[in-house]
């Protein structure tokens, strides 16, 4: 029997931006997706009968991945994340699935969580026809604060590149670890709306809004900038300034038409205990996220405006084999 356990993550500045080439910055979260493999005389899931078609995640990395031909595997999975939520639950799936056959096929070998990102960034391409961010999949496996752009990042550490063949063409990323201080007194809480986050539908949204209005590029162009000085001010501990970054993005989400009013209640509830709040991820329903240094107060401010609290520390660490 093997478990392992990859963190879901929560976009700090730049979803939408990161699309035309402008970075994002993401963090792991604490909460995340448990996966225990174990031999058996038949394949099962949460204890029904396994069928690769409804999971796709999984029987990419089964099959094409490991080309694993060993005996039958009981699956069992745990979630302590909201489901389609923008927090990374499909690609923490892929990842702790990945971890776990790895370790179960190959207990002597470490981990070696680049190849893990890619394990997973390759399952979230095949689940999605061909399109994906390496986002969400590098920020579980590695853990920590990541960095996504087209290009490198100056101050930065930079740890893989990516390159995938999607339907439009080829697509390239540069993905980089930004190094978080300690910080004792700050947390994130994440509050969701109860209403699934359609990554797709809002992503084509904004190329139609933009095809539209060209002036709305400057929004874009915006969203880099502000995600520039908020990665600076997190990498110096300037809380304040992350705070500030924070409220200046989600205006400019705003203006690009991916808010709407379950995540605005969430986050006027929330603006008095805060150093910032904004949507994180596709919009349109999903999250929203309170940097703040009095969680319990935001998470019951979230809980009255109607939504579900999560609270965390700002990156966690990555996907691992946990002890039995």
């Amino acid at each position: 029997m093997v478990t392992a356990f990859a963190p879901g993550k929560c976009i700090l500045f730049g979803e939408h931006a990161v699309v035309y080439g402008q970075p994002a910055v993401a963090v792991s979260i604490d909460a995340g997706v448990e996966v225990t493999i174990s031999e058996s005389n038949k394949w099962s899931l949460e204890g029904m009968p396994f069928e690769p078609s409804r999971h796709p995640h999984i029987s990419h990395i089964i099959n094409d991945i490991f080309q694993y031909s060993g005996s039958p595997l009981e699956i069992d999975v745990k979630s302590g994340l909201f489901s389609a939520a923008g927090l990374g639950s499909s690609a923490a799936l892929s990842n702790s699935m990945g971890a776990a056959l790895h370790h179960l096929t190959k207990p002597e070998e470490p981990l070696d969580l680049i190849s893990l990102a890619r394990i997973g960034h390759s399952a979230e391409a095949n689940a999605q026809k061909g399109r994906a961010s390496p986002t969400d999949t590098a920020t579980s496996a590695l853990g920590g604060c990541v960095v996504v752009s087209g290009e490198r990042v100056e101050g930065t550490e930079h740890i893989f590149d990516s390159t995938l063949e999607t339907p439009e063409g080829s697509r390239s990323w540069s993905i980089c670890r930004a190094a978080l201080p300690e910080l004792e007194d700050i947390w994130i809480v994440l509050g969701f709306t109860g209403i699934g986050s359609p990554t797709g539908k809002m992503v084509a949204g904004v190329s139609e809004l933009i095809e539209r209005e060209p002036q709305r590029m400057d929004d874009i162009r915006a969203i880099g900038e502000i995600t520039s000085s908020g990665l600076e001010s997190l990498s110096e501990g300037n809380m304040e300034g992350v705070g500030l970054a924070m409220n200046s993005c989600h205006e400019r989400l705003r203006n690009i038409g991916v808010s709407c009013p379950e995540i605005e209640g969430l986050i006027s509830a929330v603006q008095n205990h805060s150093l910032g709040a904004k949507l994180t991820g596709a919009g349109g329903g999903g999250c929203m996220v309170s940097l703040t240094r009095h969680p319990r107060r935001v998470a019951e401010c979230i809980e009255i405006a109607g939504g579900k609290p999560l609270i965390s520390k700002l990156g966690s660490g990555g996907a691992r084999i946990l002890p039995q």
